[in-house]
């Protein structure tokens, strides 16, 4: 888990490329952000730089009128992007949130379009169990004050939460757990469909879901599972050797 001190623009960076070699990307919809050194900060890309383009200096770190207070940002660009501005309200709410993954992915989309909530009907998916929420109503371009007080209200204190006619959004403890979530719901949103073809989803027992859940999303579990696809970044954007064990 990052320490609540501790610089999260690495940590975001490879968040960011985990995200778009899995897909997530989506022309400038979706944000990655995390809290920044002081109330009211948080760290995010400039507006326009695609999450495959993300560095560690691109971040900007803007505080709550979505104001610049530090960072180079990216080809030019040193503004943040307006429809960050609802994850405001989500952090507001959530003391404990640390980050927030919010993308478009095509699975989870189709889902979202479709008004259906995602199933827990897989073992990869007991991560979310119990922790997932599902706003049925699409309340707009989240650019302004309304749209974050019904997207911040319908996550509660959930950890996870799918947007009718949206997207996913992912609020973590850390950099780590959000990517870790919002990994599994694009993983689980596309199993979901391809279910559909061969006699849908079957939720899985309630009881062993729980007991999956618990361990799954224990620190050291996720920790190691962002790592390693940090790791798989890394090698292929060719900044690190393959390393044998």
């Amino acid at each position: 888990m990052t320490q609540a001190g501790a610089d999260p623009r690495p940590a975001l960076t490879r968040c960011a490329w985990i995200l778009a070699d899995e897909g997530h990307e989506s022309g400038l919809a979706g944000q990655l952000t995390a809290r920044g050194p002081e109330p009211g900060t948080f760290w995010t890309l400039p507006l326009g730089l695609a999450f495959e383009e993300a560095n560690d200096r691109a971040w900007l770190l803007i505080d709550d009128a979505l104001t610049v207070r530090d960072g180079a940002g990216a080809f030019g660009v040193r503004e943040p992007n307006p429809a960050t501005r609802f994850h405001l309200w989500v952090y507001r709410a959530r003391p404990d949130v640390r980050a927030i993954v919010h993308t478009h992915p095509a699975a989870a989309s189709a889902l979202a379009a479709a008004e259906v909530p995602l199933v827990v009907a897989h073992m990869d998916a007991t991560p979310l169990f119990d922790d997932m929420a599902f706003l049925p109503q699409w309340p707009g371009l989240p650019t302004a004050d309304r749209e974050g007080e019904i997207i911040a209200a319908g996550l509660g204190g959930k950890h996870a939460i799918l947007l009718a006619h949206h997207g996913l959004l992912t609020a973590g403890r850390s950099v780590m757990e959000a990517t870790f979530l919002a990994v599994f719901m694009e993983r689980m949103a596309r199993q979901q469909i391809d279910a559909q073809q061969v006699g849908g989803s079957k939720p899985v027992d309630p009881e062993e879901a729980r007991r999956a859940r618990d361990f799954l999303r224990t620190d050291r579990i996720m920790n190691l599972t962002f790592d390693a696809w940090a790791r798989r970044a890394e090698r292929r954007r060719g900044l690190r050797a393959l390393e044998c064990a």
